[in-house]
């Protein structure tokens, strides 16, 4: 597959797959022996690991939703910074509903084979997500 149509790959999945909550397309967009060296402790670090923790946490965030803010292709890798969106209506990872809303930055880098994500890194803004949900104390709060 062409750096052109990894990119268009990826935004169709967090578009279709994970805005709208489609799980079906984790099984088109991500190879059946992927790693994602991203998800949390405790969950294994492959392709059902993932539906299991991005299950969990739009049950957590129901209004959840991503904007790619900047894409960026290289020969079999696409990174994307993105900006994450939703309020916390549910239990997430031992957390309590806050009722909440939050925004947050991450930066994704998955790396292509045949068209279907192989590998998987992520940096996720999750103090100051924590902050807003009120589940962090500020700085020198």
């Amino acid at each position: 597959m062409s750096t052109e149509q990894n990119k268009a790959n990826l935004r169709r999945f967090i578009e279709e797959g994970l805005n709208k909550g489609n799980m079906a397309l984790v099984d088109e967009y991500i190879a059946p022996d992927a790693v994602d060296h991203a998800l949390p402790p405790g969950l294994p670090p492959n392709r059902e690991g993932f539906k299991m923790f991005f299950t969990a946490f739009r049950a957590a965030f129901p209004d959840m939703r991503y904007t790619i803010d900047e894409e960026i292709a290289e020969g079999d890798k696409v990174v994307h910074r993105v900006t994450g969106h939703g309020t916390m209506k549910g239990e997430f990872q031992g957390m309590p509903a806050t009722g909440k809303h939050a925004a947050w930055t991450e930066m994704h880098i998955a790396r292509f084979v045949n068209g279907k994500i192989a590998e998987h890194w992520a940096n996720v803004d999750q103090v100051g997500m924590l902050q807003q949900l009120g589940l962090m104390p500020a700085p020198g709060g």
